[in-house]
């Protein structure tokens, strides 16, 4: 790969996920604090869900379409485009119930760019088994510097950050278009069943892979929790600049993914995925416990504990599945993991916990501690289920 060429996947990486951090991370503090209506906590869920729903149609745009018959960078340029134009107007709606279908319709056109961005980088690299990482953690320095300018500048509240969104979209939208040249597949059979991944659903025949696979999707509803409270839980306590605050997760991310090759074959998949598990309860209980005084290093031991909560469930979950996958049906056992975490699983969490969190909404706030214990029960019982039903060989690591 080219050192131009590296450079433009990198600024494209960055600006792609500078998008998502700026307006998501914040988003339930702002309708909270914008759309003031009874039930706006379950309305905070459904836009969340907004996101989850749009990452179960994607697959089948980007499919059926985007890989067919347009060149990844354009596609990915209209997109962009088009989200800014979104995200402008969405500073003007004030109806809770209106605002859901504004995410809604922003999270379609945005959630397929994060295919495409991918497949450009992977097209365009001479060995993307090495290359790739190199790149995407662009993707992470771009979040965290959204989030660290939406904290440091105090407008977690206010429509700011979608117009920054929006202009970085504007900005990434028009450089998509002198982005390196990926021209359509023309071999894509852009059949729906392959588009969604449904020829991994032979996977589910094994029956540990089924016992994993039912927990990621059930572990997703703590994770929506996390997404959906975690900053109007900050700011309520009052946390100084959360958003800020909240880029650790990010820092912790990228420093625990270094540790999972080694641990993976060290340790097997199984221990992984219950250290993970065992993180998401750490996690609720520091929450339930924490606050802005003496209780402060409980918030920043909640954020922290980010890292080993998505690397050693979600990023062991994808190697799991590839390994057990194997070459001929990896794309699709990927596809159909992600449609069934961030899709399904997103979906129902997201639902959940905006009902959980609305049952225990007070005059002055929420009863926080009483909410985040709700997430930590599910993780438990997912936990005894996994512990129980699960029974991977332990040659798994080195038959790979």
């Amino acid at each position: 790969m080219k050192t131009n060429t590296g450079i433009s996947l990198a600024i494209m990486m960055f600006l792609q996920y500078f998008i998502w951090c700026a307006w998501y991370v914040t988003l339930g503090t702002y309708m909270g604090e914008h759309m003031q209506t009874a039930g706006i906590d379950k309305k905070i869920g459904d836009a969340y869900m907004a996101l989850a729903i749009a990452t179960m149609i994607s697959p089948f745009f980007v499919g059926m379409i985007a890989d067919r018959y347009f060149a990844a960078q354009k596609m990915m340029g209209l997109l962009h485009l088009g989200g800014a134009v979104i995200l402008y107007l969405s500073t003007m709606v004030t109806d809770a119930d209106v605002f859901f279908w504004v995410v809604l319709l922003y999270s379609i056109l945005y959630m397929p760019t994060i295919a495409l961005s991918n497949s450009i980088a992977f097209q365009h690299m001479s060995d993307p088994g090495k290359q790739f990482p190199w790149i995407r953690v662009f993707g992470t320095i771009g979040w965290i510097v959204a989030g660290f300018l939406v904290g440091q500048l105090q407008i977690e509240k206010t429509s700011t950050t979608f117009l920054i969104a929006a202009g970085a979209s504007v900005v990434l939208g028009l450089y998509s278009f002198i982005l390196p040249n990926t021209p359509p597949k023309r071999d894509a059979t852009g059949s729906a069943s392959k588009a969604l991944g449904v020829e991994a659903f032979a996977l589910l025949k094994n029956k540990s892979y089924l016992v994993f696979f039912i927990a990621a999707i059930l572990i997703c509803i703590p994770l929506s929790f996390y997404y959906g409270f975690a900053n109007p839980f900050l700011n309520e306590v009052g946390m100084d600049k959360p958003a800020s605050k909240m880029i650790i997760g990010q820092f912790s991310e990228g420093l625990f993914i270094l540790a999972i090759p080694f641990l993976f074959n060290r340790i097997g998949v199984k221990n992984m995925l219950i250290i993970g598990m065992l993180a998401w309860i750490l996690r609720y209980v520091a929450f339930a416990y924490g606050d802005a005084g003496t209780g402060t290093w409980l918030l920043y031991a909640g954020i922290i504990l980010h890292g080993v909560c998505y690397d050693f469930f979600f990023v062991t979950g994808y190697m799991y599945t590839e390994k057990k996958a194997g070459e001929k049906i990896k794309s699709a056992a990927q596809g159909l993991f992600t449609f069934a975490t961030y899709g399904l699983g997103m979906v129902i969490g997201t639902k959940f916990s905006g009902y959980v969190t609305n049952s225990y909404a007070t005059e002055g706030g929420h009863d926080w501690k009483s909410i985040w214990f709700v997430p930590a029960y599910i993780a438990i019982a997912v936990l005894i289920y996994f512990i129980l039903f699960f029974r991977e060989k332990k040659q798994l690591a080195e038959k790979a």
